[in-house]
């Protein structure tokens, strides 16, 4: 992936598996339109770090994903909300925006963090942040992760009662897996989030198994996985390790630096599951 930005420079054709050193808002706008299978991406929401000196004009994103995404494209939105006295919300105006500009909220989901160190001295233990799973219409693809049952096979069960009140049973199969919740836990820190050390140059690291686990969930082999604001390249990472095709663009040549030698363990033809 060396020579990303020189080529880039030297013209402005956007190819699917590189990474890319730039103004986000200006990439999309030379973006196809309706390109994108699926964005992945977490904003440097409520400047709770210094980006580089990163500028976050929200509004400007937004309306680029909008762009960009397919008729049944799926935009998942990692956020938080900065809190100092009580929440800025800014997440939930966030989300309001997306519905405003055509997005739908097709589910609200929580990344949960198993081990949170920072407590508060008035309020509970925050651990987690929100995923906004957001669609262009109705999703187009959906593999849903499922887990074991704890009991499976054939039982009488409760029927919805009657009149009489009285708990009716009849015979149905439980089956052996079922659905995850909406609530998906990870651990966080090295080890957890990554066991790439060079990942945490960077001041916010998502897990790779959160972007992993959404890829494989709205998307199929081959799709074009998107972020935006890609920083030590998780999102990147995650979709070449399952198969699919990804952008990704950072103002920052730091990280996209990071980014290059995180996805630059793999050659491109060995992509089975090496995440954690």
């Amino acid at each position: 992936m060396e020579g990303v930005a020189r080529g880039q420079r030297r013209s402005r054709k956007i190819v699917e598996n590189e990474l890319y050193v730039a103004d986000c808002v200006r990439f999309m706008n030379q973006m196809p339109d309706e390109w994108v299978d699926l964005t992945v991406t977490s904003p440097p929401y409520d400047d709770l770090r210094n980006y580089n000196g990163y500028s976050f004009d929200f509004e400007s994103i937004a309306a680029g994903l909008w762009k960009v995404t397919k008729p049944g494209g799926v935009l998942v939105w990692v956020v938080g909300d900065r809190i100092n006295g009580g929440r800025s919300l800014s997440s939930f105006r966030q989300g309001i925006h997306f519905q405003d500009i055509g997005f739908s909220m097709h589910d609200v989901m929580i990344y949960q963090k198993k081990n949170t160190p920072f407590m508060r001295s008035n309020a509970y233990t925050n651990a987690y942040e929100y995923m906004f799973v957001l669609s262009k219409g109705s999703p187009k693809t959906f593999n849903p992760l499922k887990e074991p049952t704890v009991r499976n096979g054939h039982e009488m069960v409760v029927q919805n009662k009657g009149p009489d009140a009285k708990n009716n049973k009849v015979l149905k199969e439980l089956k052996k897996e079922k659905t995850l919740t909406n609530i998906w836990s990870y651990a966080v820190g090295f080890g957890g989030t990554t066991k790439d050390k060079i990942a945490f140059e960077h001041p916010a690291v998502f897990p790779e198994k959160l972007a992993y686990d959404h890829i494989v969930s709205w998307t199929n082999p081959g799709d074009l996985v998107f972020d935006p604001m890609c920083g030590s390249g998780t999102t990147c990472k995650s979709a070449l390790l399952s198969n699919r095709n990804y952008i990704g663009v950072d103002m920052s040549s730091d990280y996209i630096d990071i980014a290059r030698k995180r996805l630059g363990q793999y050659d491109g033809t060995d992509r089975q599951m090496a995440l954690g």
